[in-house]
């Protein structure tokens, strides 16, 4: 376990499991025994509860996060429910994936930004398919934290022998796909049973409860992010007739004319003044000669900030360009081998035109073949392929109109992503992560 955090600290999780594990029950729960739920929302929910006739107490907690109308009357959920909440410790985000095959793109883009994802596994069915499933996408969106929640305990009367079955076989199939380090735990989202509060029906169990769990597991922020090469995307160029903030022309003076910063939000790494940078995909070279975050002089920033920097010299570095560290600029790709997770019902083929979203850089591509496509149930790939449906992974190889700075995802999570969007009606077809070096 980790030092205690302090409540400025943000951390993503998603929920993940086969369909009525309990996701959104203990979503529910933890909301409500974290005292993060309004009054008359409970007040709502109770009333709603008890017209449905909900057979197993006063409160179905599902509601509080089932919101769709659909998933309320099929008690499943379909869309990803994103929740916003705060203890004492720290400040979360967090998103309730579906379970349904049909809906495993969902799960995707629940935890492409996640710090830890909660696979939930029904203590009278143990791992099964779309548990393995989950487990994959864990794997190759390479989520630094995998929590196993066995729910449903009491409903094998908090049978140890058999939560440690199921624990083995979680830390068994992990370690098939390349996941160490997974917690496993024993929860009833519906009693409440180690959600937040410690269970007495568990006195075997001596791990942290779910939430002392995700309120000390470090966050991508406060590890990676901070000690990686810098990498600032360029979203805006701030020139004079653009429109400076009056606080940065106030400390600018009679810089304000020639005044050329470039802002965006820092994707990793730290950067002060005086540091020698790179800009990608050109290669040029410069020094940063200031840096402004909201409109105040600062000596350093570092991820996920956003600022403003100044450079030494006239270097072109427009909307999508990256500013590095010297040295560690990738170099422009107008080729790549990515892995594809298909979200869209329009299956990707060779010769499938797309735009590509990298950054803040949006460009033409093409799809120039499918290498294969990825049996989920044990990760490996299928070399024949011909074309990706929807819900499908694969490898696909991708041909860009302009240069793009791309690195490996297992590198640089925020420098190795991608989408690919149709370019007739804006839909997201695609995310992929980048697999292959230069």
């Amino acid at each position: 376990m980790t030092a205690t955090l302090t409540n400025t600290t943000l951390f993503r999780f998603a929920t993940a499991g086969s369909v009525d594990d309990g996701k959104s029950t203990l979503v529910g729960r933890l909301l409500h025994d974290a005292k993060a739920i309004l009054a008359d929302q409970l007040e709502q929910v109770a009333a709603t509860s008890r017209d449905r006739g909900f057979a197993h107490g006063a409160f179905d907690f599902a509601l509080l996060t089932d919101g769709l109308r659909a998933e309320r009357e099929q008690g499943i959920t379909i869309d990803v429910a994103y929740r916003y909440f705060a203890t004492g410790r720290r400040s979360f985000i967090l998103a309730d994936c579906p379970g349904h095959v049909q809906y495993t793109r969902n799960m995707v883009t629940g935890s492409a930004t996640a710090d830890a994802v909660i696979v939930l596994v029904d203590a009278r069915k143990g791992i099964v398919e779309q548990t393995r499933r989950h487990l994959a996408v864990v794997s190759l969106l390479r989520v630094e934290h995998l929590i196993v929640a066995v729910n449903k305990i009491d409903l094998i009367g908090f049978d140890e022998e058999r939560f440690v079955e199921i624990e083995l076989e979680a830390h068994r199939v992990a370690a098939e796909l390349g996941l160490s380090g997974a917690h496993v735990l024993p929860v009833s989202a519906l009693e409440g049973d180690n959600i937040v509060d410690r269970s007495e029906r568990t006195p075997w169990y001596d791990g942290p409860t779910l939430l002392e769990l995700l309120e000390t597991l470090p966050g991508l922020a406060e590890t990676a992010s901070a000690d990686a090469d810098f990498r600032l995307p360029v979203q805006l160029v701030l020139r004079p007739q653009g429109g400076l903030s009056p606080e940065i022309r106030a400390h600018q003076g009679e810089r304000y004319r020639d005044f050329r910063g470039f802002a965006g939000r820092i994707s990793s790494g730290t950067v002060t003044v005086g540091d020698r940078v790179e800009v990608a995909p050109s290669g040029l070279s410069t020094t940063v000669t200031g840096i402004q975050i909201a409109g105040e002089d600062a000596a350093s920033a570092t991820a996920p900030q956003s600022v403003t920097v100044t450079l030494a010299d006239d270097v072109d570095a427009a909307r999508g360009a990256l500013i590095a560290a010297a040295g560690t600029a990738p170099t422009g790709r107008r080729e790549a081998v990515v892995e594809l997770f298909q979200l869209d019902p329009r299956a990707v083929t060779a010769g499938t035109r797309v735009l590509i979203k990298h950054g803040t850089s949006t460009v033409q591509a093409q799809v120039v073949e499918v290498l294969s496509r990825r049996d989920l149930e044990t990760l490996a790939l299928d070399d024949i392929a011909e074309a990706l449906a929807v819900n499908e992974i694969g490898r696909v190889r991708l041909r860009f109109a302009a240069a793009l700075p791309l690195e490996p995802y297992a590198r640089n999570r925020d420098g190795g992503s991608l989408l690919l969007i149709h370019p007739a009606d804006g839909a997201t077809l695609a995310a992929a992560t980048v697999i292959d070096e230069p």
